[in-house]
């Protein structure tokens, strides 16, 4: 079935919805990773490995990525790549998504404060750096295949 909600309501029942995962990978390769601020009501804290959120009631996928993309790190995305359509679901949250890779070197602001630090992790050591942090699963586990999967590729062109 398919119907609208309220943010509080398809978090408190644990509904499926659509988000957007987007990555920003740096042209020296390394992905961009943010820790969550400890206000957010999934994944307190965190670190993750992309930037995105809930789709809104008729908001296409790519507006979506943008706006995340923009709201949380101030990056606006000239080309966004899809990597794949995903799904995910956990006692937290069950979502419909898709991830979009953006290759920027340009500057983050951050300008909504759902961000409280950043780093840039080089892709082939993302294993090591995902080791024993404290990580947003939905994005480690539907991203981080599709990153190393476009990485390659990417290594491969250079």
């Amino acid at each position: 079935m398919v119907g609208t909600v309220t943010r509080a309501e398809m978090r408190s029942k644990n509904l499926r919805h659509r988000c957007t995962y987007v990555a920003v990978v740096r042209t020296s390769g390394a992905l961009v990773v943010h820790q969550r601020a400890d206000w957010k009501d999934v994944w307190p804290s965190h670190w993750d490995v992309c930037f995105g959120g809930v789709v809104g009631v008729g908001e296409s996928w790519d507006d979506a990525a943008r706006r995340e993309l923009t709201e949380e790190a101030g990056l606006v995305a000239g080309d966004l790549e899809m990597l794949g359509l995903v799904r995910y679901d956990d006692a937290l949250t069950s979502s419909a998504g898709r991830v979009y890779l953006v290759v920027s070197d340009d500057p983050l602001s951050c300008p909504d404060g759902e961000v409280v630090q950043t780093d840039e992790i080089p892709i082939d050591q993302l294993d090591e750096w995902l080791d024993g942090r404290d990580v947003c699963l939905d994005s480690a586990t539907v991203v981080v295949p599709l990153l190393r999967s476009w990485a390659v590729d990417f290594s491969d062109d250079q």
